[in-house]
């Protein structure tokens, strides 16, 4: 059945317009899925700002949105264990199963990969911030109708944090410091307390996300606002072990191979800006450093999925703010205040 869906479509920096767009009759072997909530992610706001996110820029219109769950409406298909009324969180990750990186079980690095609301790729994969949206039986995992929509959205953000501990190694009794109180940091934070991590530090330039990761269990935050002085001399007490830089800056992730200590990890966590970045990098090998990447995140999305079933991740403290799907420009405007927003939420009009 044909369909038409509204859309938070991103047509260049600053313009984001609700708008009407034609999906047509789902094809064979696809989910079509109503919106049901959908977080904005650092990711999304860049594109908002800039119509860019580090390397990747937008150059045709693109709706925005991987943070997203919602209601089966109709299956064309084979779909084992999904049906019309399932409601899901869904696996923005859309990869081939079949390239090299897929076969050594590192599907986030699929040389086919396509992401929902990615401007990866050209053409662009549409997001979903939409009334109606299209994914794969395998994007879709389904969760209780206990469960809203909202935690079942906040499993992507999640699965980030967790691949990015796994990308860390045995973090279970270290000192671990985050750069970046935002959502990502923030639980990263709760991924590596669920690792084990003896003490965690949070590093940001902003007091409203420091107060709020301290009320999540930071045990230490710091403002370097003022400079590193700080930071350096609990570097100097403390030793950080493992180091995530989150917060997607030269300064951040320059700052973390100056204090991490000799012989710790660096997982570089943040989308750092395009092109060539001046880095104090002779510290990387004077201090014999593991300085590792993470992209998005594999299997741990089932792993997050199931984490916020069990209760053991309550992800929704995270939550600042509700708009409907119909505000997004404004919700987006409030979401780059950090002043006044952590995470802010899509939900369905």
């Amino acid at each position: 059945m044909s369909a038409t869906t509204v859309a938070a479509m991103l047509f260049g920096p600053g313009d984001l317009r609700l708008t009407q767009c034609e999906l047509g009759a789902l094809a064979p072997g696809m989910v079509r899925v109503r919106f049901g909530a959908g977080g904005i992610c650092g990711s999304d706001l860049h594109y908002f700002r800039h119509a860019r996110t580090g390397d990747f820029v937008v150059t045709s219109p693109l709706i925005l949105g991987h943070e997203v769950a919602g209601q089966v409406v109709e299956v064309n298909g084979e779909a084992e264990g999904l049906k019309a009324g399932d409601h899901v969180a869904v696996n923005p990750s859309r990869w081939c199963g079949s390239c090299p990186r897929c076969r050594e079980g590192r599907p986030n690095l699929c040389d086919n990969i396509y992401f929902m609301g990615s401007a990866s790729k050209t053409p662009h994969m549409q997001g979903g911030f939409a009334h109606l949206f299209d994914a794969t039986p395998a994007q879709c995992v389904k969760v209780p109708a206990g469960v809203s929509f909202a935690a079942a959205a906040l499993a992507e953000p999640l699965a980030v944090g967790l691949h990015a501990v796994e990308r860390a190694g045995d973090v279970k009794g270290a000192h671990v410091a985050i750069f970046g109180a935002g959502p990502i940091g923030l639980l990263t934070m709760l991924a590596a307390r669920l690792a084990g991590a003896g003490e965690i530090t949070v590093i940001d330039i902003a007091a409203a996300p420091l107060a709020f990761a301290k009320t999540l269990g930071a045990d230490r935050v710091i403002d370097i606002s003022g400079g590193n002085d700080e930071l350096s001399a609990t570097a100097r007490q403390a030793p950080l072990d493992t180091v995530f830089e989150i917060s997607g800056t030269a300064a951040g992730l320059a700052s973390a191979i100056r204090n991490v200590r000799r012989g710790g990890t660096i997982v570089q966590v943040g989308n750092l800006p395009g092109g060539e970045l001046p880095l104090p990098a002779n510290a990387v090998m004077a201090k014999e450093l593991d300085l590792r990447g993470t992209f998005r995140f594999g299997e741990e999305f089932r792993t997050a999925v199931d984490l916020i079933v069990a209760g053991k991740a309550d992800v929704e403290r995270l939550i600042t703010a509700r708009r409907p799907l119909a505000a997004a420009p404004e919700a987006f405007r409030l979401a780059l205040d950090r002043s006044r927003s952590v995470k802010v939420l899509l939900t369905a009009d």
